[in-house]
């Protein structure tokens, strides 16, 4: 069995364990998503929708957002962690949107692009990796077939040997993505990313993983070594 042929039989565990298909969290449009996934850096998620929510409260544009004074964006998002660096950042990631979208403040147009291209657009921006620019193609309702691989997912990926153990969550990214068939949907790969992320959270935990729980025990390097 090819390492890519093992990561789909695991992927195709763990979605059953979970109950895949999984109902999306988010229909914001992709540029939403691109502010939420700023504000979320280190910060928990009830927070970063407080934060969100209070952000466009009190800017009902982004065009607001992008005129606005820094100190006042910094004050809407202060819940969040290091604000004051969240908060510059926004408003340069939204203007770098509007000047590449010839002066429209939207994202719409990377349904149209092919998934790596509008990834490494999305990339070019400041304070954007392969985590943020995967949620704002997969988490949106552009629904596209990116995979975002957060600190749970890489960590299980990492224990089981589909990636390398010393392997970044952009490279990690990277190699999983490679490994899903071309004909999976959006749909199909944020179930991919959910069930991976859940089984981080509730078996293979960060500092007691329960190997006598995992349904994927036989097929990690990890859990046969244990």
């Amino acid at each position: 069995m090819t390492t890519q042929e093992r990561a789909l039989r695991i992927d195709e565990l763990l979605c059953a364990e979970y109950g895949a298909p999984f109902v999306p969290f988010s229909f914001r449009d992709p540029l939403s998503e691109l502010v939420s996934a700023l504000l979320s850096h280190r910060t928990k998620n009830a927070v970063t929708r407080a934060a969100f929510l209070r952000l466009t409260e009190t800017f009902p544009t982004w065009e607001e957002v992008v005129a606005a004074p820094t100190e006042a964006v910094e004050a809407a998002i202060a819940a969040v962690t290091y604000p004051e660096v969240k908060g510059p950042r926004i408003q340069e990631a939204l203007r770098r949107v509007k000047e590449g979208n010839g002066g429209a403040l939207n994202l719409d147009f990377l349904a149209e692009w092919p998934v790596r291209e509008a990834r490494d657009w999305l990339e070019a921006i400041p304070g954007v990796g392969a985590k943020t620019s995967a949620a704002v193609l997969n988490f949106s309702g552009l629904r596209r077939p990116a995979l975002v691989v957060d600190t749970h997912h890489q960590r299980v990926a990492q224990r089981l040997g589909i990636v390398p153990a010393r392997a970044s969550i952009d490279k990690a990214s990277k190699i999983l993505q490679e490994y899903l068939p071309a004909e999976w949907d959006g749909q199909r790969v944020y179930d991919s990313h959910q069930g991976f992320m859940r089984h981080g959270q509730r078996v293979c935990h960060w500092r007691e993983p329960d190997c006598e729980r995992c349904v994927v025990r036989q097929l990690c390097d990890f859990g046969r070594k244990g």
